[in-house]
């Protein structure tokens, strides 16, 4: 393996470690339907204005250049995924699944990555890497009716919104991971919040709390603010472009653990056999296909001039 893609690997795991405490430290913010406290709206769209806040300033510091024209939809689309989709269907889900729950759900991300950077990168996955993407999909969404049949309730609209934000997130990890590639990854996060801060910055003021919340709860908003939604990229994207998003996506193999792990002390939640039963089936269907063959696409063939 050469140093370059060692060394993206670990960017990756980094960027994972930070991740991983995403989906506990939002429901320490929404709170829960019994006891809620920050909206979901404010949640996504306020991290993103203090993440843009940071950004600006970042990009002055490092004199960035504009980007290109050739740049600006990657990042629009980067943007679309990472700053909106992602934080507003998680932020959302949050208050009513708890982030043991939602961690299972996660463990379809690095397929769906690995899958979306095949795709953009013009290589060919074969039929067992799509079989494997198909099965841990089919057992995440099996896990949310287990868990919806054991309380006597239908498949939660969370899970859905849960399901939506993986695709989203698969988008904009690999969008941004190609763009890494033409510019410094700090970069292209930093742009992806500056550009969609026209939108973030009234919605987000519009969403504010009015009453009195609890400090625990802007704990939770300060670190996907800072550490989810900015310094979390920083290694992210350098560690796609350097290892290669199908192989360094499948790092996230880790984060649905970390996550359960950190929610035990964090929010006082439970393991029990099925979340970690279906949790391992999940990541081994990743496992099983991230050693799948992924080959480029042949170029088209040349028309023959008579």
């Amino acid at each position: 393996m050469r140093s370059d893609e060692i060394r993206g690997l670990w960017l990756g795991f980094a960027g994972v470690a930070i991740f991983a405490l995403t989906l506990p430290m939002t429901r320490l913010a929404v709170g829960t339907p019994e006891a809620p406290q920050m909206s979901g709206m404010f949640i996504a769209l306020g991290r993103a204005v203090v993440a843009a806040a940071l950004s600006a300033v970042f990009l002055i510091a490092t004199r960035a250049p504009l980007p290109g024209r050739a740049e600006w939809l990657p990042l629009a689309v980067t943007s679309a995924g990472v700053v909106f989709g992602f934080p507003l269907f998680t932020s959302i889900a949050m208050r009513h699944v708890e982030a043991v729950h939602a961690s299972v759900i996660v463990g379809v991300l690095p397929l769906a990555t690995a899958a979306v950077g095949a795709l953009l990168h013009r290589q060919r996955p074969s039929a067992g890497f799509w079989l494997c993407a198909l099965a841990g999909s089919a057992l995440v969404v099996a896990f949310a009716l287990v868990k919806a049949s054991a309380t006597g309730a239908t498949l939660h609209v969370a899970d859905l919104l849960l399901l939506a934000a993986m695709g989203c997130a698969a988008i904009g990890y690999a969008f941004g991971a190609h763009l890494s590639q033409r510019m410094r990854a700090e970069h292209v996060i930093c742009w992806a919040l500056v550009i969609a801060l026209p939108a973030t910055a009234p919605l987000a003021f519009h969403a504010m709390p009015r009453a009195a919340v609890p400090p625990s709860a802007w704990w939770g908003f300060a670190y996907v603010a800072v550490f989810s939604m900015w310094i979390g990229f920083f290694a992210w994207y350098r560690g796609l472009a350097l290892g290669g998003t199908v192989r360094v996506s499948q790092v996230q193999l880790v984060q649905p653990f970390l996550s359960m792990l950190f929610a035990v002390p964090l929010l006082g939640e439970r393991l029990d056999a099925t979340t970690v039963g279906f949790g391992l089936a999940v990541i081994a269907t990743v496992f099983l296909g991230k050693r799948m063959p992924v080959r480029p696409l042949a170029p088209p063939k040349k028309l023959e001039t008579p």
